[in-house]
């Protein structure tokens, strides 16, 4: 077990004591603290490991802008910085200290201060990669906070609610809301299980706090799982955009014949590499900052074509349909899936009290713009709406091409943020001599990219992975183990209404995920008959 100094950037330890008798008896509780071994005796915490690059990574994927675009920090009341740094270079203090302290051990209140003699470390530190992680973000300010958690739930699957609905009826925008208010609610248990004890900041943190090693190793592989789907996600939409313009497209090559879908695939690909392999990912928070804005902007280039090019809207459709449905879930549960960056949000604000506000707005503005779209896409192209609506706009319209366009900008804006805290983890993996090479981090980088060019051209079906995506990982992160985490980090603390609440969450959030996973794996299967 590694001791608590040998994790502190420097070795001098310091303790506050009533007297100068104290110092002795201090000396001694350190060496006490230092030689147990065995985890706390109750407490569900451990010293956290794999993975310990999680935070940073994650802020940077959730970041809406860099430090330096001026008209962002002026919305949200920043001149300086959209959010204060910490400006230790070191991992997050809160990986160097138990999740959940001892009560038992309690220090004696301070009242001066004596500095001990230091101690020789045992252990080294290694540097987790070669590249340079920014520190967690401190101090956000509340219009940041939501600005951050808009642009975390406001992703591509807005393109498919169209699609959603023709699948599932009308009706199923009742399920659109109500996903919406339980996944919100969900994010307040996520909440108070961070407030339940101090080190808390991370989703895997709270899943090691409720299940130790296993439950945070196991949510830290569905989270990157996520990831990794939402990587393949944008190769697919990526290159279907692409073949809409350019459909007759076509190669031959060592005997191999690629059509449209396929070309742009590889292409789309070969120009995203270059992004994969940048040292520092603080550059990558650049290329991020337009992520809400195109989001709204092909919203926008939706209601243009439809009002201003008189392409109208024609009411059409059933109200429900049962044998669709399950398609219909996945996808409504792809565009709730932000907890997993909720925490962090959460642990970098500067008033957290705050943060239940953050989660109503940001999940009140995105219910609102994927209804609005879900509408008024449908009305538009009716039953012929395709899984992606940019593919049905009339490809004349000056709209059109914009909205078009700005779906290809997409990933090759969020692809490298996407994909960067897979490679992060893998990196922490390797032999400490290999962390510090970047001839490491390119084949790891260059791999996972190519991987997932594997699978996008083995199922390049964007809807049904998205289906797939939603019921099998998104439902997981956003219902099921919220609500198991929270049952198990508060026992005993927990009113019977809220436990019943948590229940039935767990339940309906099983039973979707098991209909929208057979549905999406069958439909993926007949594709292939």
């Amino acid at each position: 077990m590694k001791r608590e100094e040998d994790l502190r950037p420097d070795n001098d330890v310091i303790f506050d004591t009533d007297d100068d008798d104290d110092e002795k008896n201090q000396t001694e509780l350190l060496d006490d603290m230092e030689s147990d071994e065995s985890p706390i005796s109750g407490s569900p915490s451990n010293t956290p490991t794999w993975p310990q690059s999680y935070r940073q990574s994650m802020d940077i994927l959730s970041n809406v802008s860099s430090p330096n675009f001026g008209f962002l920090s002026g919305i949200s009341g920043s001149v300086s910085s959209l959010c204060k740094r910490n400006p230790t270079p070191y991992m997050d203090s809160s990986l160097e200290r138990p999740l959940i302290s001892d009560s038992n051990k309690e220090l004696p209140p301070a009242a001066s201060s004596t500095a001990l003699p230091p101690r020789k470390s045992t252990l080294s530190r290694p540097k987790l990669s070669v590249t340079d992680l920014p520190p967690p973000l401190q101090q956000c300010s509340f219009s940041q906070a939501v600005l951050n958690g808009i642009n975390v739930l406001c992703g591509i699957g807005l393109l498919a609610t169209p699609y959603a609905i023709r699948e599932g009826g009308w009706l199923s925008l009742i399920l659109l809301f109500f996903f919406g208010c339980i996944s919100c609610y969900t994010g307040i248990l996520l909440k108070q299980c961070l407030e339940s004890g101090p080190g808390l900041q991370t989703y895997p943190d709270i899943g090691q706090a409720a299940f130790g090693k296993v439950g945070r190793l196991g949510i830290a592989i569905i989270l990157y799982t996520e990831l990794y789907a939402a990587s393949v996600e944008y190769l697919i939409m990526m290159s279907d955009n692409l073949s809409s313009f350019f459909p007759d497209a076509t190669m031959d090559f060592a005997g191999l014949h690629l059509n449209s879908n396929q070309l742009f695939t590889i292409t789309s690909t070969l120009i995203i590499l270059p992004t994969v392999w940048l040292q520092n990912l603080s550059l990558l928070s650049y290329i991020s900052v337009g992520g809400v804005v195109t989001t709204c902007l092909i919203a926008i280039c939706l209601l243009w074509v439809g009002v201003v090019d008189h392409v109208g809207f024609h009411p059409t459709g059933t109200a429900l349909d049962f044998a669709n449905l399950s398609v219909t879930i996945g996808i409504y549960g792809f565009c709730y899936a932000g907890h997993s960056v909720f925490p962090n949000i959460y642990s970098s604000m500067k008033e957290p009290s705050k943060f239940l506000w953050v989660l109503i707005i940001s999940f009140g503005f995105c219910w609102l713009l994927n209804m609005v779209v879900a509408i008024c896409g449908f009305l538009m192209f009716g039953d012929s709406v395709k899984s992606q609506f940019t593919l049905n706009m009339p490809k004349e319209y000056t709209a059109s091409k914009l909205a078009v366009w700005l779906t290809v900008v997409i990933p090759m804006t969020k692809f490298a943020l996407t994909i960067a805290p897979i490679a992060l983890s893998l990196e922490e993996l390797m032999p400490p001599a290999q962390r510090q090479s970047y001839t490491v981090s390119i084949v790891i980088r260059t791999t996972l990219t190519i991987s997932t060019l594997v699978v996008a051209l083995s199922f390049p079906f964007f809807g049904i992975m998205m289906s797939l995506c939603g019921s099998l990982l998104a439902l997981l992160i956003a219902l099921i183990f919220p609500c198991i985490c929270y049952l198990k980090i508060l026992h005993g603390k927990i009113p019977k209404l809220k436990i019943a609440v948590c229940l039935f969450t767990i339940m309906v959030g099983i039973a979707c995920t098991c209909i929208g996973t057979y549905s999406a794996i069958a439909r993926m299967a007949n594709k292939f008959v």
